[in-house]
């Protein structure tokens, strides 16, 4: 279908169901969070339905996004019940895990028998227990507006079942927002689904995707993924719309230390994103600039797997640990930044993996070294942007050369900022308005 422009004369009323949302803090409530926030300047006015912050099972909190939710939008928060109460009661963790399990660290019998259960008897994700509530909310705010339109966005997928139900109940038309794969992310294998478990949770991808309206991914190669799932799908109803930057975010000016060259990664990293080479690249480096002061510096969650490797490349003495912080503030952070270091995880089906990190990486105007697959989404962002380089998992003398030229240039000049990126098609508005452009289809 293509995407025509929104009409602007008359505001039209949607439901935008999203578990994440603020308090909730982390990458994954950015996005939602964003579309609500700029969907009024295009004739749309949404309501959202989520979770109460008080019975949901958010990793993080922060605060300070609660502030940029429009004064005009409503806002309904219903309660859930979930198993991770159970999960922090039988394990002793005071923390749920995050994606990819970044913070369990060593697991103990008691979190592997949660990860199977979690696998098996919560299809397709423990989260699904929130959906009789907001489906209940959904129907009493439909019986008092004129709804035209949901959107329902994943993860958890289990948010997408909600939109499935109103989909056959009501005839709403349904747009299926997905920010990451379903059965192909790349922690899947590790929940040990057995395999009736994986066949129910393939049929309720299928039903998602053949159901839909209209389905949006992040990537290209996301696309490609979903469009494998079924013969029935219509390649013009999956549309691309990535994750972006908000150009209000970025208020603060640049300012790169002259006294040290910073290396920052914001967000969670995990053994899964083999990125020991880039270590060993950096120590090399290190050790043939004694004059120059180096900071590898992390702004979130890191395994202890990571730690190790950073503990085997010597160097924990230029490293620095920073946990989870508010948003505005890991923006600063990137801002006093040198050069930015990104990775992808290094699974299948990886070629299609975009976070709202990299968009952002992009409006703090910093040299980007990424981590990952070769002529992947991200790759090709990059390079269209001039924004850094993309290097294999195993291109250690690729990377060691590069630090290495990096490191000469800055020793001419601390400030590396690039002179021009080219990224204002990611800006949470542009994107906002593509959006808009099929809501009102």
């Amino acid at each position: 279908m293509p995407l025509e422009s929104a009409d602007k004369t008359a505001a039209q009323n949607v439901l935008f169901m999203t578990y994440y949302w603020p308090p909730s803090g982390g990458a994954g409530v950015q996005r939602c969070l964003k579309f609500v926030k700029h969907l009024p300047e295009f004739g749309i006015t949404p309501t959202v339905i989520t979770v109460d912050e008080k019975q949901a099972s958010y990793p993080i909190l922060d605060h300070s996004l609660e502030g940029e939710i429009p004064a005009s939008v409503q806002v309904i928060k219903t309660a859930t019940r979930e198993p991770f109460e159970f999960y922090k009661k039988i394990t002793g963790k005071k923390d749920i895990p995050f994606g990819g399990f970044a913070n369990t660290g060593r697991e103990n019998w008691k979190q592997k028998l949660f990860k199977f259960l979690r696998g098996n008897l919560f299809i397709p994700d423990p989260r699904i227990g929130w959906n009789r509530f907001a489906l209940d909310a959904a129907t009493k705010v439909m019986k008092r507006k004129d709804i035209k339109a949901v959107v329902t966005s994943s993860p958890p997928h289990s948010t997408q079942l909600i939109g499935l139900k109103l989909k056959q109940k009501h005839g709403l038309r349904w747009i299926a927002d997905m920010r990451d794969p379903w059965t192909d992310i790349y922690y899947y294998q590790d929940l040990n689904h057995t395999a009736l478990a994986q066949k129910l949770d393939a049929k309720y991808e299928r039903e998602v995707l053949e159901n839909a309206d209209e389905v949006i991914v992040v990537s290209d190669d996301m696309k490609r993924l979903f469009l494998n799932k079924s013969a029935a799908l219509n390649p013009n109803k999956i549309h691309v719309i990535p994750n972006g930057y908000d150009e209000a975010d970025f208020v603060h000016p640049s300012t790169p230390s002259s006294e040290e060259f910073i290396i920052t990664y914001t967000g969670t990293l995990t053994e899964a994103y083999n990125v020991e080479g880039f270590f060993q690249a950096l120590c090399d480096t290190v050790t043939r600039n004694p004059f120059i002061r180096y900071k590898l510096r992390f702004v979130g969650k890191v395994s202890e797997g990571i730690k190790k490797q950073i503990e085997a490349a010597s160097l924990p003495l230029i490293t620095e640990y920073i946990d989870f912080v508010p948003h505005d503030e890991s923006i600063k952070y990137l801002m006093a930044s040198t050069v930015l270091l990104m990775a992808i995880p290094d699974v299948p089906n990886n070629f299609g993996i975009l976070t709202g990190k990299l968009f952002e990486y992009l409006a703090a105007n910093k040299p980007i070294i990424c981590i990952g697959p070769i002529h992947g989404d991200a790759d090709r962002i990059i390079d269209e942007c001039g924004a850094g380089r993309v290097f294999h998992y195993s291109g250690y003398e690729l990377m060691t050369d590069h630090l290495m030229q990096m490191s000469k240039t800055w020793q001419i000049n601390t400030n590396l900022d690039l002179p021009f990126i080219n990224y204002t098609q990611y800006s949470r508005r542009a994107l906002t308005e593509k959006l808009s452009k099929l809501l009102v289809s």
